[in-house]
């Protein structure tokens, strides 16, 4: 285990923190797309069991005019009454394929005194920007089904312009009418045949798709993995360095202490050092003679 003990480095600490603290990231991320899969198919769960059934009155489906369950969404519900042309709103800033205009708001009286809001569906806008014209509702008594549908409530730093609302908040639709009014939810009108292709036209069904959450979910959880897995692939690569530095360092060590070893000095069959012969000087000393020297030598010899 010596060969790791550099991972006990504080270097090496803060490596790991950080790779804990990216896990920790991906893994909410991960977290966070799987519960908006869940609400995706709560939706569909509730297209499926609410958009296509047979409808109920109204009273019966929302007892209390401010009671709404998230669960009652899409519902389909039928009334009678009339509607109130005067106080006719319209909520700017709606999309409808590929282009941006209103949704009509129409208030529906009922026979007991309180007022539904109906949706009766999109209308363009004109060229500059206003609504276009758009047909009167039924007069008289009527019988309508709708779907039902959560109030938006208020955005801030959008309000209301005479008619025009920025959001369907069913409280300020409930002042203006100035009668008891459902504040829960409102209803988006149920049209068929030639009346749902003219203004206002009818409102597209929702799409039934639980998005690309899980595989999005599936690919954060992935990212924490391989943080752990990119942080051991360099700490072995470290390891393979210092041991590569280590053997290297041995080598050379080796090899000094073998150049730095003295010459080992003749000796005679007794294992005594040999002396020069008499008469002669070492060859150390030969080479530093001067030509004096050699004179003499040579005068001695004669």
């Amino acid at each position: 285990m010596s060969r790791w003990r550099f991972l006990a480095s504080p270097r090496w600490a803060g490596y790991l923190a950080l790779v804990v603290v990216f896990a920790i990231a991906c893994s909410a991320l991960g977290t966070w797309q799987l519960n908006r899969r869940a609400e995706a198919l709560a939706e569909v769960a509730r297209i499926d069991a609410n958009y296509d059934a047979d409808p109920v009155p109204l009273a019966e489906a929302l007892p209390d005019l401010d009671g709404f369950d998230i669960d009652q969404r899409w519902q389909v519900v039928s009334a009678t009454g009339e509607y109130l042309p005067s106080e006719e709103v319209v909520v700017r800033n709606r999309p409808y394929g590929g282009s941006t205009g209103f949704e009509v708001i129409t208030p529906f009286l009922l026979a007991d005194g309180t007022v539904f809001m109906v949706d009766r569906g999109w209308i363009p806008q004109d060229s500059d920007g206003r609504p276009s014209e758009v047909a009167a509702p039924p007069a008289g008594e009527v019988e309508i089904t709708a779907r039902l549908k959560a109030g938006e409530g208020r955005i801030a730093g959008r309000t209301s312009s005479g008619a025009e609302l920025a959001t369907i908040d069913l409280d300020e639709l409930s002042d203006r009418v100035g009668a008891p009014a459902y504040t829960g939810a409102y209803g988006i009108l149920i049209q068929s045949g030639a009346a749902a292709s003219e203004p206002p036209v009818a409102l597209p069904r929702p799409v039934r798709d639980e998005g690309p959450h899980l595989s999005y979910a599936l690919q954060w959880f992935v990212f924490a993995l391989l943080a752990f897995i990119a942080l051991a692939w360099f700490a072995n690569q470290e390891r393979k360095v210092l041991e590569a530095d280590a053997a290297g360092g041995a080598a050379a060590e080796a090899r000094a202490g073998g150049a730095a070893a003295p010459s080992a000095r003749p000796t005679d069959p007794a294992g005594r050092p040999r002396r020069p012969a008499p008469g002669r000087r070492p060859a150390t000393a030969d080479r530093r003679r001067s030509d004096a020297d050699v004179e003499d030598e040579i005068l001695d010899r004669r």
